[in-house]
């Protein structure tokens, strides 16, 4: 039985690479230039799931109406993309399980949950994006304010579970993608 316990706690090792930051940083930018290089990329679980909802009529106050249902059904969606993935891949996320934390957080919610599941995984680099003038789309909802102090979240949360983090400032999104990949290469 001890043996079992022990493996709930073991984090498998990945060469996974996380992109996160503020609403509005560039992440899906970036994303989208790896994935124009040729690298395997997972898109932002919030945004698909978000733009999904909008396709079929809802709007964005209906969709975050239930704050715990949508920050969960997040967190799970990614929860079950990353037990799907191979460890030893080397793959750029735009967000990953930790995320949830800084915004359960944000939302007054016990995070808990999220952190739990972010002991599943360990990843290999985690880059935080410099955040660029906000701009409100229809997928967001955050303020600027809001943004701030998201960032805030997501730095604290990381270094919580140990990650050092690379911070990648601004600049035009081809040398951010450069960047990111000198640095991934050390990793």
């Amino acid at each position: 039985m001890s043996g079992d316990k022990s493996n709930v706690h073991r984090m498998a090792q990945t060469s996974w690479c996380v992109i996160t930051g503020a609403p509005c940083s560039g992440k899906t930018a970036v994303i989208e230039q790896l994935a124009a290089r040729g690298f395997s990329v997972k898109p932002e679980a919030a945004r698909a799931y978000i733009d999904q909802r909008l396709a079929r009529g809802e709007t964005l106050a209906e969709i975050k109406a239930d704050n715990l249902s949508f920050e969960r059904h997040i967190l799970m969606t990614k929860v079950e993309i990353e037990q799907q993935l191979p460890c030893d891949e080397l793959i750029f996320m735009d967000r990953a399980v930790p995320d949830s934390i800084a915004y359960y957080r944000i939302e007054g919610l016990d995070a808990e949950e999220p952190l739990h599941y972010s002991r599943q995984f360990r990843y290999r680099s985690i880059f935080l994006l410099d955040r660029i003038a906000f701009q409100e789309d229809r997928v967001r909802s955050e303020s600027d304010e809001t943004a701030e102090q998201i960032e805030y979240l997501l730095v604290e949360s990381y270094k919580a579970l140990g990650y050092s983090i690379v911070r990648v400032p601004l600049m035009e999104i081809s040398q951010r993608a450069d960047h990111i990949l000198r640095h991934a290469a050390k990793g």
